[in-house]
């Protein structure tokens, strides 16, 4: 589950993670009020307005109703209602999001933090997560930050440091002082890194994150470490452990189809193929997927009905993939373990029948127990279904129907 910046700070702060101060408001009218609050805690007079977004790249992204990018310096309180009319309500489409402008519908008001002093400001790239190769929580770090951290990666990759946590130790104070002098840090400095580096980290493991990725990490002139940025993406497995953080849920920043899947208890996730999927387990997903692919068609989802695939349960997964209009034809393909083959065909039948014409060719593969009795069962009911055995003769009749 992905979280907004001001959500993902609000975590890092409860765990003693520094970081810039800032107001979320969702009205223009809130924005002088929101501003002198900040003020009076921080002292700040100029304030960073930022678009809260599912998506990074938002200070180069634009909105589209009024040309401003989705973060924006505005210098002074007289300043403050005009930057935010400019971003608030508006649509913001930045490189990551994929070709679709999101709506703003919160922004937060955040302190300067770049202020004047003895040395220049530094920034930095920090992210927690999971290395799935080697089965440990790594650290990723580098002297770049501030930037976009895959074009570093392969640009000058020789920037881009890595820390592993060996899991029966936790993370150790030499390591975090050793990403402290790897980015350049001594004196002061490096003591404030190596604290945050260890809060960050008691962060990522207490919420139970996939990731955590604070771009900038941010050395203040006067050597305070603060996380200026905040791109948190929770585990949902592990959300149960934490009802707070299960609130913080945005269904308005997720696809509305995979909510509707969600709240219906189906795994759903889109593509833009032209072929839906209706499968049970994820590897034979994944299976049908591969198979619909070299056929010469394209997955228009993953679509996990799990082990109770009964009339109501394929009823609704068959109105979610009829939602995309680019779905050309649907493949069933289901194997019979716990669950009865026949019971799924009656299923078929009945849902198929309440929509009393079908928009596109419907394959259906049953393999498993009761597999020979589903097969009839579709064959007899007069519906216009084709009925395979084998997954490849199901790859034909997908290139059949697709021809």
């Amino acid at each position: 589950m992905n979280l907004h910046e001001y959500q993902g700070k609000s975590i890092l702060k409860s765990f003693g993670v520094s970081i810039q101060e800032g107001k979320v408001i969702d009205k223009v009218e809130d924005a002088v009020a929101a501003a002198k609050e900040l003020t009076a805690e921080t002292g700040t007079e100029w304030y960073v307005v930022k678009a809260q977004i599912h998506a990074g790249g938002r200070g180069k992204g634009t909105v589209e109703e009024t040309g401003s990018h989705g973060v924006v310096l505005a210098k002074g309180i007289d300043k403050i209602e005009e930057t935010v009319k400019g971003i608030l309500g508006g649509h913001l489409e930045t490189a990551q999001t994929n070709g679709v402008a999101k709506k703003v519908n919160k922004v937060l008001i955040a302190q300067d933090v770049y202020y004047p002093g003895a040395s220049e400001p530094s920034e930095f790239y920090m992210s927690v997560l999971l290395d799935r190769e080697k089965g440990r929580n790594t650290i990723i770090y580098s002297t770049e930050g501030g930037m976009d951290i895959e074009a570093v990666a392969e640009n000058t990759p020789e920037l881009i440091f890595s820390e592993e946590i060996n899991p029966k130790v936790g993370l150790q104070g030499f390591q975090t002082r050793k990403i402290a002098f790897n980015l350049g840090l001594s004196g002061q400095a490096m003591k404030q890194m190596s604290k945050f580096v260890f809060a960050l980290y008691a962060a990522y493991e207490g919420c139970d994150a996939s990731m955590f990725e604070i771009n900038p990490v941010l050395k203040t002139s006067d050597d305070k470490i603060i996380a200026v940025d905040a791109k948190v993406t929770l585990d949902a497995n592990a959300l149960y452990r934490h009802p707070a953080y299960a609130a913080m849920r945005d269904k308005t920043e997720e696809d509305p189809t995979e909510v509707e899947a969600d709240e219906v208890g189906l795994n759903f996730v889109k593509l833009d193929g032209n072929v839906g999927c209706m499968v049970n387990g994820a590897g034979l997903a994944m299976a049908t997927m591969d198979i619909i692919k070299l056929s010469g068609g394209n997955p228009a989802n993953f679509l996990d009905v799990g082990g109770t695939a009964d009339a109501e349960r394929v009823e609704k997964a068959f109105n979610i993939i009829l939602k995309d209009k680019n779905v050309k034809a649907i493949l069933i393909n289901i194997f019979g373990g716990i669950v009865r083959c026949d019971r799924v065909a009656q299923g078929v039948v009945d849902a198929y029948k309440k929509f009393g014409s079908f928009p596109v060719p419907l394959i259906v593969r049953l393999q498993g127990t009761n597999a020979s009795e589903a097969k009839k069962l579709i064959e007899d009911s007069g519906l216009d279904v084709i009925s395979v055995t084998l997954l490849q003769e199901a790859a034909d009749k997908v290139k059949e129907v697709l021809a």
